[in-house]
Formats: C-alpha cells, sequence, structure tokens
C-alpha cells in the first residue's frame, strides 16, 4: 500500500486538482466580472444570450420578493384543502408519527452507515486477484455527484417549485468547496483510519463557528465554546493514542499528511454549509434547487478535472475490471443521494434537533462497526477519546434543546 501512495502522493493530486480548476475558475470569474459592469453587453434575444443573462444576473427583479410557484400557478396544498372542503387535515395518531419518525431515523442510518462502509472498504480494501488499490478519490466524487444530480432533476421536474431567482453562477463556489471537502476526505482515508476521520468530523464545530464568524458574522455562546473545546480534547486523545490493533491501523496512525487532508476537508465543509445558509437566506430557494445547482456545477469541476489530468478512462477501466468495485461505488452513491433526501425531511419535518440526535448516534455507531467490519482495535487512551467525543456531542444537543426552551419562554 505504501508504493501505492507514493505513486499516487496526495500533494500532486491537489496541486493538479487546483490548478485544472484555475484554468477555467479565472477566465471565467473575470468575464462574470465584467458583464456585471457592462450588462448592455448582454442585451439581445435568443437562447444563448437567455443563458448568459441567466448564469450572470438571475432574475434580479424578483428578488427577495416572496417564492411562487413555477408548475401551473397551483396553490399549496393547504390552501387548497381549506378552499374546497373548510377542513384541515385529521391530525396523524401518535403511533403513525412514531412509524414515521422511525423511518427517518432507519433511512438516515441505513444511508449513512452504508455509505461509511463502502467508502472505508474503496478506499482502503484492494480488488481483484492482483490486489488492485483504487486510488482516484475525484472519480468517486464525480460518480455521487452525477446521481444527485440525477436525482434532484427529477424531484424539481416533478414536484412545485418557487421561482428561481439566483444568479446560476453563484452556486459554483459551494459547488467547488463541495468538490474540494469531499476529495479531502476520501484521500485522508489513505492515511488515517475511518474511526479517526469519524471523530476529527465531529469536532468540525471548531471551523463552521470560525467561518460562521467570517463568512456570515456570526456571535457564539460561551457553551458554544466549551463544546468545541471539548470535541477537540477527545478527538486529539484518540488520534494521538498508541493503536495495538491490526498491521494496517499501524500503517496508518496519524501522520502530517493525514491531519492536513482533515483539516481541508472540515474547512472546505465548514465554507460549504455557511455558504449555503447565506444563498437560502438571500434568494429563497428550495433545497432542491440548491441540489441541482451545486452537483450541476459539481458534475462540470469533477469531470473537467479526471479528464485534464488523465484519470477519467482508467478510473473508469478500472471499475469495468472489477465488478464488485462497480457495485459498491453504485451503492455508495444512492446512499450518498438517499441520505441527503432522508436529512431534508426529517429537518423539514422534525427540526434540526431531532436530525441532531439521529446523527449524533450514527456517528457513535458507526465508529463501532467499522471497527467490527475492518477489524480495528484501540488502546484505552483511544476508546477514553471516543467517550469524551460522544458524551460532548449529546451534551451538545441537551443544551441546544435548553436554548430553544429558553428562546420560546419554556414552552
Amino acid at each position: 500500500m505504501a508504493q501505492d501512495l507514493e505513486q499516487d502522493w496526495w500533494l500532486t493530486n491537489l496541486l493538479s486538482n487546483m490548478l485544472t480548476f484555475a484554468v477555467v475558475i479565472v477566465p471565467v470569474g473575470y468575464l462574470v466580472n465584467h458583464l456585471q459592469a457592462n450588462p448592455h453587453k448582454m442585451a439581445g434575444s435568443g437562447m444563448m444570450m437567455s443563458f448568459v443573462r441567466f448564469f450572470v444576473l438571475g432574475h434580479p427583479e424578483d428578488e427577495g420578493t416572496p417564492a411562487t410557484p413555477t408548475r401551473g400557478g397551483k396553490k399549496p396544498d393547504d390552501a387548497a384543502e381549506v378552499e374546497k372542503g373548510g377542513t384541515e387535515k385529521a391530525p396523524e395518531s401518535l403511533f403513525i408519527q412514531g412509524l414515521k419518525l422511525g423511518g427517518c431515523a432507519l433511512g438516515l442510518q441505513g444511508s449513512y452507515l452504508t455509505w461509511g462502509v463502502l467508502q472505508e472498504q474503496i478506499m482502503t480494501q484492494s480488488y481483484g486477484a492482483e490486489k488492485e488499490m483504487f486510488t482516484e478519490s475525484q472519480y468517486l466524487v464525480f460518480v455521487n455527484r452525477v446521481l444527485a444530480f440525477a436525482t434532484a432533476i427529477a424531484i424539481t421536474r416533478l414536484t412545485e417549485q418557487p421561482r428561481h431567482v439566483a444568479p446560476l453562477y453563484k452556486y459554483s463556489f459551494t459547488s467547488l468547496s463541495n468538490v474540494m471537502s469531499s476529495w479531502f476526505q476520501y484521500e485522508a482515508l489513505k492515511y488515517v483510519s475511518f474511526p479517526t476521520q469519524v471523530l476529527a468530523k465531529a469536532s468540525k464545530v471548531i471551523p463552521v463557528m470560525l467561518m460562521g464568524k467570517v463568512v456570515q458574522g456570526k456571535t457564539y455562546q460561551s457553551w458554544e465554546y466549551g463544546i468545541a473545546a471539548g470535541l477537540s480534547l477527545g478527538t486529539a486523545i484518540f488520534m494521538f493514542s498508541k493503536d495495538p490493533g491490526s498491521e494496517q491501523d499501524h500503517e496508518k496512525e496519524t501522520t502530517a499528511a493525514g491531519m492536513f487532508l482533515l483539516v481541508g476537508y472540515m474547512a472546505f465543509d465548514s465554507f460549504t454549509s455557511n455558504y449555503q445558509s447565506g444563498l437560502f437566506k438571500t434568494f429563497k430557494m428550495s433545497k432542491y434547487q440548491m441540489m441541482f445547482g451545486v452537483n450541476l456545477f459539481s458534475c462540470f469541476f469533477t469531470l473537467w478535472s479526471l479528464l485534464n489530468r488523465g484519470k477519467f478512462f482508467p478510473a473508469l477501466d478500472f471499475m469495468m475490471r472489477h465488478p464488485d468495485f462497480f457495485m459498491h461505488v453504485v451503492i455508495l452513491s444512492i446512499t450518498s443521494a438517499t441520505g441527503q433526501l432522508f436529512i431534508f425531511h426529517t429537518i423539514e419535518t422534525y427540526g434540526p434537533l431531532v436530525f441532531t440526535i439521529i446523527m449524533t448516534t450514527r456517528q457513535v455507531m458507526s465508529i463501532f462497526l467499522s471497527a467490527v467490519i475492518f477489524n480495528h482495535s484501540f488502546s484505552s487512551q483511544g476508546w477514553l477519546g471516543v467517550m469524551i467525543v460522544a458524551s460532548v456531542l449529546f451534551l451538545n444537543v441537551y443544551w441546544k434543546h435548553q436554548e430553544k426552551k429558553k428562546n420560546s419562554g419554556g414552552k
């Protein structure tokens, strides 16, 4: 495995990726700025000029106005129902509500636990009689984004959506950061174990808070800084513990490269969430329109990078030669897309608190599942780090609940 990593050094791949992205981003960024300063150059009719205006300007005359349907001008279901019968829909029984919540929890856990296992399988295990390792992280990002894009197309075409007003280029920023965070995440598994990555991801609240201050000017309370400090402590204890486990785990003791890749993942992922939050507030698009726009650019960025670096066809050939790898990638992409849909539905239906509890439980379960399937073992110091992180995560849920009760007058 060490030989594979030498032949596929992460820094070479990172610089190559950034260069191929810059070749497109720099000239297109200059062109967008030029057209925004000279809107008369976008005057004219025809499909091409309409697309250019939509890409650069969106629909500024509608910006900030209440969202209106784009398909058929239908009224919301609730209003239509009141008009028809003057009665609201009967409330569901507690049993039915429990079944639906259980379905959401099962969907989230099933999607992301499966996704985590396959992620570790693909990036750490060999395939075929010749024990070949798959090393092209960008290809995995590409396949995931293609399926997510197809899902977004289907949903936005089949369901009623608000009128889209955002300039299309706005999605490119969060798309690029999303692509890079995913690349860092896959690449890190070449240098650190999956449990280490999970705990590091749990502590991403720290860069999220930093990005929140920088991007949106947010302020945080003292208990939130305490949560961040507790997560940092637990993660550090785990990452620097001595692993008594398998030879594979010894090969993946935390290295400078692994640390850098995890920090890169957390930085880009934190920017993604904060920038998307800003887009939602400014342009009032739906979550599925966001999914469409981000994955549209993500498909382009990843395919452009793979083709320019000559990695697309070798990765495709690897997938065709190994049917088990093909199935792993397909299921990985499906669970990534279904996970996103369950996230949207759970937050919209039950709120962020219930979602946080489910996902916190999933993080803890994924560590144990990885340890069982891939034969990881932790020292007593490592287990201490896991328990600190798990405790702080549940404490974070409790404090958020208390804060919500306080803001709502204790109701």
